[in-house]
């Protein structure tokens, strides 16, 4: 079933649109939760409160893009949910490593969220494809270097040395916007 359709479904209120959506980006939105919680029940939960989520939020939204509207729900609760789990205590998880690593880009700045957002989007909207997928593996999905390697069919250290560079790219360009101190 095409997403328009499934979207459709939403608005018709409709149960079978949570049993499509499950069906079509169930794994795939398992995988982000699980990539943050690494808990496989915490990440059914969440992917479960994500279709609630949803079915809340259609109508009266129509998303443009169900998969991402999908990724950016899950990756919201999952947080939350990791938040909620480690609050007095840093897991074993990739939150804390991933978090550490963007720092030094993300500093406090007096810019807004949607100043932020529009730089970002312009900064991922110019690099290569490749290095796009792998620097949103990593920040958005939470993937591990490990398995970005694996999935792009190149070397971890090859992995590491284009998160660095982005990262670098991404720090001086929020600095010439002003974004970042």
């Amino acid at each position: 079933m095409d997403d328009q359709a499934i979207i459709d479904l939403y608005w018709k209120r409709s149960e079978r649109a949570i049993e499509a959506t499950a069906q079509k980006y169930g794994g795939y939105c398992h995988t982000i939760a699980y990539n943050i919680l690494n808990s496989r029940e915490d990440a059914d939960e969440c992917v479960n409160d994500t279709y609630m989520k949803v079915w809340q939020a259609i109508p009266p939204t129509r998303p443009a893009r169900l998969i991402a509207y999908l990724a950016k729900l899950v990756r919201n609760v999952s947080l939350h949910q990791y938040e909620k789990a480690n609050a007095k205590k840093r897991g074993a998880g990739q939150v804390p490593l991933i978090v550490s690593e963007l720092e030094h880009c993300l500093a406090a700045s007096d810019a807004t969220d949607s100043e932020v957002v529009e730089v970002l989007n312009d900064f991922l909207a110019q690099l290569p494809r490749e290095t796009r997928q792998i620097f949103m593996g990593r920040y958005f999905h939470f993937q591990s270097i490990k398995d970005i390697a694996t999935m792009r069919q190149v070397s971890e250290s090859k992995v590491k040395m284009v998160l660095l560079r982005t990262r670098n790219d991404l720090k001086q360009v929020l600095e010439a916007e002003g974004v970042a101190l």
